[in-house]
């Protein structure tokens, strides 16, 4: 069963969002998506939730505070879809159900973003290297047709491995897609270990302004940085470099890349969730 409305047909990319009408973004809001993020891996016995936790602030950040219905959004780092989704459900998108579905036979919520049935997800991404292309594309139609709206791509730093993303940086910039905005989720670590290991991109800030991208470079994690730089509009493309922590928000996850893959056990859920309430405890405690 799924409850979130379907797409008439795969080629309409002009499918409003479903989108708060102002801002509700709350440590109280966040906090249920952490935890319903954990719960949905648990339940469906499906790794990938370190390079989720560091994405989530990000999306909700999004999804709650910057995207209108006349913008579009794509998640190039696909196996993040269950963050999405999470924030998808938080934003009135998807429901209980639908989550309960995550990763089943037959499920819509897949575990990289599906072709079609969601209409806020617009292309199957997580072949790496694939979503700032398809980003681009979507910000040189709307030049294009003069249509309003802005575009988002959300990314991973081990994706800046794939050549491809390199040649849609010369296309964004020579069209000059000033409506496009790409984030780099720099969690530092991908499947198979750190990334300066595997492929050194390092500073990766400094490329895209050698690209002459307008950079910024903010914490992940915190919220009101990211909205402050993603409300920012320039006069050339836009890159948001922000320093995360894979497996935010959980000990014995943090900066540890088997998380990349590891699904996560009773004992282990119990101990996560526990942490999370602790930490939104201790930070909604006013000092005396």
């Amino acid at each position: 069963m799924i409850c979130s409305r379907t797409r008439g047909h795969p080629s309409d990319f002009t499918v409003p969002l479903m989108l708060p009408s102002k801002s509700d973004m709350t440590p109280e809001l966040l906090l249920r998506a952490k935890r319903r993020l954990l719960q949905m891996h648990y339940e469906s016995g499906v790794g990938h939730i370190g390079g989720n936790l560091s994405s989530l602030d990000i999306l909700m950040t999004l999804y709650h505070e910057i995207l209108r219905p006349e913008d579009a959004f794509v998640l190039s780092k696909g196996h993040s879809a269950g963050a999405l989704y999470v924030t998808l459900w938080s934003a009135g998108a998807l429901c209980e159900e639908d989550l309960k579905c995550f990763h089943k036979d037959g499920t819509r919520l897949s575990g990289h973003p599906p072709v079609r049935g969601i209409p806020e997800i617009l292309f199957a991404t997580g072949s790496l290297g694939h979503g700032l292309g398809l980003a681009a594309g979507l910000a040189l139609a709307r030049k294009l047709k003069r249509e309003p709206g802005r575009v988002f791509c959300l990314m991973s730093d081990g994706e800046w491995n794939e050549g491809s993303n390199w040649e849609a940086l010369i296309f964004l910039k020579h069209h000059r897609l000033d409506n496009l905005t790409l984030i780099v989720d720099l969690n530092e670590l991908q499947g198979m270990g750190r990334t300066r290991d595997i492929a050194d991109i390092a500073p990766l800030g400094d490329k895209f302004r050698a690209f002459g991208l307008h950079t910024v470079e903010v914490d992940g994690h915190n919220c009101a940085s990211l909205a402050a730089a993603l409300r920012r509009g320039e006069a050339d493309p836009m890159a948001i470099v922000a320093s995360t922590t894979k497996g935010h928000g959980v000990s014995f996850m943090e900066g540890n890349f088997e998380w990349h893959y590891l699904p996560i056990r009773e004992e282990q859920y119990r101990q996560a969730i526990l942490e999370l309430s602790t930490e939104c405890a201790k930070n909604s405690a006013v000092p005396s």
